[in-house]
């Protein structure tokens, strides 16, 4: 049998894929979710081989959700609508269904997935994912923090560090790993907001009360909070520029 999932906040969405879904014997419906954090407890829970996520959800996004994700299960993504969504598909031949969908639209879908290499749509989920957040405007940064998540206002935020192959995002309430790397984060902030100053540091800039020197044609900025950091000789011209000094 085929674990199947259905993630969606309109109940009449999830009715028509369970409706769909009456002609495939093959595929169990395990959970059905009306939001992310049900969506990804029931991912953890039941460990599917397919997922029906809705991209447009309360709390969080079905992309925020995916982040949170450890063992990535195939998607078929649902959407009313979404540009960066749907060109992140269209690269990365992952499928998505357009609401509204008819049954035969629904069967492209389905076809598409039982004809799939499972690791090649991981890869392929994957890179739509990377490929719709470096598109979207960052207001937030998701993470999870046992079995809970906890949504993090990008204002929030003093600086992030990297921490092997994670990523520390540092907050006045604490510090907090996303599996993620700094490249990433560098790439889809807001430049405005946030500078790389070194190889292992991303500092907002509305944070720093001061710049240094620091040894041999080195800088260090002190933070609000009173933390230093270190900034490197490729980062110092970023940080002037964004300064504009």
């Amino acid at each position: 049998m085929i674990k199947t999932i259905i993630i969606d906040d309109e109940p009449l969405a999830r009715s028509i894929i369970i409706d769909y879904l009456q002609k495939y014997p093959d595929f169990e419906i395990v959970a059905e979710c009306g939001n992310g954090f049900e969506g990804l407890k029931a991912i953890m829970q039941h460990q599917p081989n397919l997922v029906f996520l809705d991209i447009q959800m309360p709390k969080i996004t079905g992309f925020e959700m995916l982040e949170l994700v450890d063992e990535m299960p195939a998607i078929i993504f649902t959407t009313a609508f979404d540009e960066f969504a749907l060109k992140a598909f269209e690269t990365n031949a992952v499928d998505y269904l357009l609401k509204p969908f008819d049954q035969e639209r629904f069967q492209k879908a389905i076809d598409k997935f039982s004809s799939a290499n499972p690791k090649q749509t991981q890869k392929q989920t994957a890179a739509a994912l990377e490929s719709a957040q470096s598109h979207a405007l960052n207001e937030r940064v998701v993470v999870k923090t046992g079995n809970k998540i906890k949504v993090i206002s990008i204002y929030d935020i003093t600086h992030f560090s990297a921490e092997d192959d994670y990523v520390n995002i540092h907050t006045l309430e604490g510090a907090f790993l996303k599996s993620q790397t700094l490249s990433f984060f560098e790439k889809t902030l807001n430049h405005q907001l946030f500078v790389r100053v070194h190889r292992s540091y991303i500092v907002k800039v509305d944070q720093i009360t001061k710049i240094e020197p620091y040894e041999k044609d080195g800088h260090l900025v002190i933070l609000r909070t009173g933390e230093k950091i270190p900034v490197s000789k490729t980062g110092y011209p970023k940080l002037k520029a964004v300064l504009g000094i």
